[in-house]
């Protein structure tokens, strides 16, 4: 993933993700930080949903199954997560129901922070066009925003040019 221009960041060295599409549905998502300033990370809470997760650190997915419309699942250091489901273009969002909540596991290592994901989302097409983000806060204050690709302007993440990869088939990492 790369920094968005406008936000780079401060002791954040790279981030990276690892996928495996255990089946139609459930999703393995190891996200990979490498760091040489603190992190800061919400505290760890309930594994329930929870709105405006993205004002800290927080690593999301985004998958468009179809021409119009695409999905957003959030995924918190604190175990919170969230899902929606919008009509267009930050348009129509609505809260997605998931089977069940997200399994979110963090760990440290010398400077490297890991979130582990696993997750059984409603993926009804074989291979839709997805986006992997993430937003890095930093403890003194250094927001940077990752992404495999960054449209022109602020970062949006919402925006279907950061659509650039395709959800791998079951099994394919």
């Amino acid at each position: 993933m790369v920094p968005h221009p406008s936000h780079p960041p401060g002791g954040v060295q790279g981030v990276r993700v690892q996928l495996d599409r255990q089946d139609g549905a459930v999703l393995r998502l190891e996200y990979i930080i490498r760091h040489t300033a603190p992190l800061a990370l919400p505290s760890v809470g309930p594994a329930e949903r929870a709105d405006a997760l993205w004002k800290t650190t927080c690593f999301e997915l985004f998958l468009s199954q179809e021409e119009v419309g695409y999905c957003e699942f959030n995924f918190s250091p604190s175990t919170r997560w969230a899902a929606y489901r919008f009509d267009s273009y930050r348009g129509g969002m609505a809260d997605l129901p998931l089977a069940s909540a997200p399994e979110i596991a963090a760990s440290r290592a010398a400077g490297t922070f890991t979130l582990a994901v696993e997750a059984e989302l409603p993926v009804t097409a074989s291979s839709p066009r997805m986006s992997l983000t993430a937003v890095i806060e930093e403890q003194d204050g250094t927001r940077s925003f990752w992404a495999l690709a960054h449209a022109d302007g602020p970062p949006d993440f919402h925006n279907p040019a950061c659509f650039t990869a395709t959800l791998p088939a079951r099994g394919a990492a």
